[in-house]
């Protein structure tokens, strides 16, 4: 299964990975670029000193955009990486559960399985080392948690644990990491050591490599738990166990984005706006807001507690029943436009269900006249190369329409359209900061094809392909990037982005909540009504042509 990115359909998690090409500094200006960047130093080890994590991560992703030389800021970030997954992995019970299940020999065959597909299948070559130094610090890091340590280690002697994770990296300095088979060896030496020393379960241990080596590969490779892996699938074919909400976090809440219709949050009433300010025994302002946000997440018709601040302040408690839902990817479908027959739709991402979708939106907007199409891919974090590519080829006729590369040459593809079935309304196309992956092949290949106009902001950069594999050794995944994809001209997406025809900022989208939780109107976002203006100007406005 191929994906250009992990899709959190019902959680938009705002973490933005080192993506953003910097800006040329002029030489004259190095002693104040040096001064911003002791500042951002600073203010990232407080956060770390305030054990902050997912607001260091955040912070030092940003950091390493704007000093992409300095290895301060990379370290820092590659340890503030491992303890938010520390802490993520024991918040999840799937995870916990393999833990405590798993004999070593099971975890160690994981480990070689996981380490095989890295050899096989990862795009760049891999540095064996490196993946053994990240495994290490990954189950330092671990001892410092009070969260590994309270289900790992009940009871034991902080000092005794401090003692072993300081002594971790010099007993294994001299042992040999040339190749995956010296890391398994070294791996299951250490489980051993830890087992003794500290009683430490030794599939636990070994856990903690596998997880150490794959989040710091890159910022989209990454260990799926059971759960994790089973959402993964239920998203990428349109469905999902859930409250039926999409959701973005900020420092203290939830904030409920859209509800779909019919699901089971609407029939409680929840509405875009309202912020959830508690789940379960997780209060937000307390727990991370992203680990109350996998509390959410549970086993089909059970319920879970959740307690809800609207707009003016109220604060109301709800039990609501999980179910499946079906998750739409189209929103929003109208003439923005009646006089100029102009038609909007938002794609929220890309799934199996993208191309039906679409298809039967612009014939409901073609039956209402439509003369030209405003396509919103604002905020779409990505989601299936194949959705993308038929997307695109609904409005391009010919042409390449994306190439990926990879280590492997079974990753090297070239996409290219088809006349069949062809849309040739004037298109205008809607980015943002947060249009990533699949969105960006889609936005690159119509503009440089010249097929429409783009309008908005720089996307996101993500210019990479991720492919998930079920293991065979036990009920995890692993999702692992695999190829780099370029636009039809053969520019390379990842880190510079998709640059925009008509550079427009607009803090709200159409038909989403503003900061006061009131739904925005088409006619206060900025961005679409560009796009309005520029494809009334245009003298191309003609009846639909459809095959």
């Amino acid at each position: 299964m191929t994906l250009l990115c992990l899709i959190a359909l019902m959680i938009s998690v705002s973490v933005t990975a080192t993506a953003q090409q910097p800006l040329s500094v002029d030489p004259a200006a190095e002693p104040l670029q040096q001064d911003s960047l002791a500042r951002s130093i600073d203010e990232g080890a407080l956060l770390e000193r305030e054990r902050r994590w997912i607001e260091a991560v955040r912070h030092y992703e940003q950091a390493s955009r704007e000093f992409p030389d300095s290895r301060h800021v990379y370290q820092r970030l590659v340890i503030s990486r491992l303890h938010y997954d520390v802490n993520r992995r024991y918040a999840d019970t799937s995870f916990v559960d393999a833990a405590h299940s798993m004999s070593v020999s099971q975890a160690l065959d994981l480990y070689s399985e996981i380490l095989a597909n890295l050899d096989t299948h990862y795009v760049e070559t891999v540095d064996w080392s490196r993946v053994l130094l990240h495994g290490t610090a990954a189950l330092e890091i671990a001892l410092t948690e009070e969260r590994f340590v309270q289900d790992a280690l009940p009871g034991k002697d902080p000092a005794v644990l401090h003692d072993f994770q300081q002594t971790i990296h010099r007993r294994i300095a001299d042992r040999p990491s040339t190749n995956r088979f010296d890391l398994r060896a070294t791996v299951a030496y250490v489980a051993e050591v830890a087992r003794q020393d500290i009683g430490l379960n030794p599939a636990t241990v070994v856990l903690e490599y596998v997880s150490g080596a794959i989040s710091t590969l890159d910022p989209y490779t990454r260990l799926l738990s059971g759960d994790q892996l089973d959402d993964m699938f239920s998203n990428i074919e349109g469905n999902f166990v859930g409250l039926g909400i999409e959701l973005e976090t900020d420092e203290n809440s939830l904030k409920i984005l859209s509800v779909i219709p019919g699901g089971p949050a609407e029939e409680a009433g929840l509405k875009p706006g309202e912020r959830i300010v508690r789940v379960e025994q997780a209060e937000t302002h307390v727990a991370d807001p992203e680990v109350a946000a996998d509390l959410l997440r549970g086993p089909e018709h059970t319920y879970v507690s959740i307690s809800l601040v609207d707009r003016q302040g109220e604060r109301r408690d709800l039990r609501v029943q999980r179910r499946r839902v079906e998750v739409p990817c189209v929103e929003n479908v109208h003439l923005v436009d009646p006089v100029a027959r102009i038609g909007y739709l938002r794609l929220t991402n890309f799934q199996k269900t993208t191309t039906r979708d679409v298809e039967r939106a612009l014939w409901s907007l073609h039956r209402q006249g439509m003369r030209a199409l405003v396509l919103d891919v604002r905020g779409n974090p990505g989601g299936l190369l194949s959705a993308a590519v038929e997307v695109a080829d609904r409005f391009l006729s010919n042409g390449r329409i994306v190439t990926t590369r990879g280590r492997n040459s079974r990753e090297n593809f070239d996409y290219v359209a088809h006349r069949p079935n062809t849309w040739d309304v004037p298109l205008a196309v809607l980015i943002d900061s947060d249009s990533a992956s699949a969105s960006e092949i889609f936005a690159g290949a119509i503009s440089d094809s010249r097929r429409g106009i783009l309008i908005g902001q720089r996307s996101y950069g993500k210019g990479s392909v991720q492919g998930i594999f079920r293991m065979q050794t036990a009920k995890f995944g692993l999702c692992l990037t695999t190829a780099k994809f370029y636009s039809p001209k053969g520019t390379a997406i990842s880190q510079n982005g998709v640059m925009p025809d008509v550079k427009v900022d607009s803090p709200y989208i159409a038909a989403r909540p503003n900061d006061q939780g009131q739904v925005t109107l088409d006619h206060e976002d900025l961005v679409l009504q560009q796009a309005v203006q520029k494809l009334s100007a245009s003298n191309n406005l003609l009846s639909q042509r459809t095959p």
